[in-house]
């Protein structure tokens, strides 16, 4: 629930939550107002009740009882009704407003206003103009634009020959990297239940943005179909899936912190976005990713954070790639997000640092939703988990990368030394 406190730390995002939550908060005064008057009209209906009991069936005092006890009756019974649209309502409002801003995320309206926390590298410096990596894909044959929208259509890419393998290499790459660094593996289902999605806090703000499958699952009951709960979605992100891992489930002492990571595709249709970053693979509707997913207890929610942000950052490294880090401010910070640092990598053929990764810590807003606790010590009562997640990395993203930073002046592309294992020793890709 939002107290008074927190709703003055949700205000920091900016102009446009406050109507959200004047929104909520009148809803929310109607639904006390009326379960007040049902408490009152039941108390009064027991007594009814109870006056009946002892009046002669044959009086005026009885009948006037009786009118009166069918009078509450009515009222209840369309109080009742009345009052779960206004719970409904008001939950649905409720859902729809963002997390409060940790203290030190900095004031501010937009991403122009991130502040660089630092910066890891130098930018690469090329003797020729250096290429967009749709330009080099396509020349290479590697990337394939158009057979990707004769399939399924616009933003949609098929990766041939060097592309694909190279995507392969990345995954195994980052996956081998985090798991040497105490992540447990997951590879989690891509469809995922409408429960899960609100979970996290995608749904209901962003279902515009995610693509619901039609139909359902075979061995689904009516009962099943009817709930709304079991709506199922192609998956955004593999936050979803894993942090629901651990949906209404409480952790016993000493099994905290959690530390998973896991490949997944993701999709997305990002309504709002269109007619933005149309060209090549930043903006795909399918993409791939490894995500870092931790749960942790609320004291060491914050190290964590630096720690995750670390950790995504020696993906980054180990492949030479030259990013930067900004904190977003509360003008930009994600919906479920009380702390973020993107890491934005350098793009040489579109002269521009782009978002790779995004690490954020949630507090316990995604614990509330999804239901998520732990017990400190044995016999304690349970407390809410804080949980965390950061892309470690985005691989199509990190495959735009490589092509732009890495390119040579007669259109072939070097490969990082760390991935040519996963390649059979390949050094330069060619073509396709």
């Amino acid at each position: 629930m939002l107290d008074s406190t927190r709703m003055d730390e949700v205000l920091r995002r900016g102009n446009a939550v406050a109507g959200a939550i004047a929104e909520w908060k009148a809803v929310d005064a109607q639904r006390r107002e009326l379960q007040a008057r049902l408490d009152n009209d039941r108390a009064e209906r027991n007594s009814a009740n109870e006056k009946m009991a002892k009046l002669d069936k044959k009086s005026a005092d009885f009948t006037s009882a009786r009118d009166r006890l069918k009078e509450l009756s009515s009222a209840i019974k369309q109080g009742e009704a009345r009052l779960a649209e206004l719970e409904a309502d008001a939950t649905t409002r409720l859902l729809n407003i963002p997390n409060a801003p940790h203290a030190d995320v900095p004031a501010g309206g937009g991403e122009t206003e991130n502040p660089v926390r630092h910066v890891w590298g130098e930018k690469p410096t090329y003797a020729f103009a250096p290429k967009t990596h749709w330009e080099l894909g396509e020349a290479l044959g590697i990337l394939d634009f158009a057979a990707g929208a004769k399939i399924t259509g616009a933003r949609f890419t098929v990766l041939r020959g060097g592309a694909s393998r190279l995507n392969r290499a990345l995954i195994s790459y980052m996956l081998d990297l985090h798991t040497a660094h105490g992540y447990t593996e997951l590879w989690p289902p891509a469809l995922v239940r409408r429960a899960s999605m609100r979970g996290t806090g995608q749904l209901p703000k962003f279902e515009d943005d995610a693509f619901k499958v039609v139909g359902k699952l075979p061995e689904a009951s009516e009962a099943d179909v009817r709930d709304p709960d079991n709506d199922l979605f192609l998956s955004p992100t593999a936050e979803v899936q894993v942090t629901n891992l651990h949906a209404d489930e409480i952790f016993e002492p000493d099994r905290l912190p959690i530390k998973y990571c896991a490949y997944s595709p993701c999709f997305r249709a990002e309504a709002g976005a269109y007619g933005k970053d149309t060209r090549g693979l930043i903006r795909q509707h399918q993409f791939d990713k490894v995500e870092l997913v931790k749960f942790v207890a609320p004291e060491h929610g914050y190290a964590e954070l630096e720690s995750l942000r670390q950790d995504a950052e020696r993906v980054l490294q180990g492949l030479g790639l030259h990013y930067r880090v900004v904190e977003l401010c509360t003008g930009d910070l994600g919906f479920s997000s009380a702390r973020t640092y993107d890491l934005e990598v350098w793009l040489p053929g579109q002269d521009a640092y782009r978002e790779i990764s995004s690490c954020s810590c949630f507090e316990d807003f995604q614990a509330r939703r999804a239901k998520i606790r732990y017990r400190p010590s044995a016999g304690d009562k349970a407390r809410l988990v804080y949980t965390l997640n950061g892309s470690g990395l985005a691989v199509g993203r990190t495959l735009v990368a490589i092509l732009e930073q890495y390119q040579r002046a007669d259109g072939s592309v070097e490969v990082p030394a760390v991935l040519r294992p996963y390649l059979g020793g390949l050094e330069v890709l060619t073509g396709a």
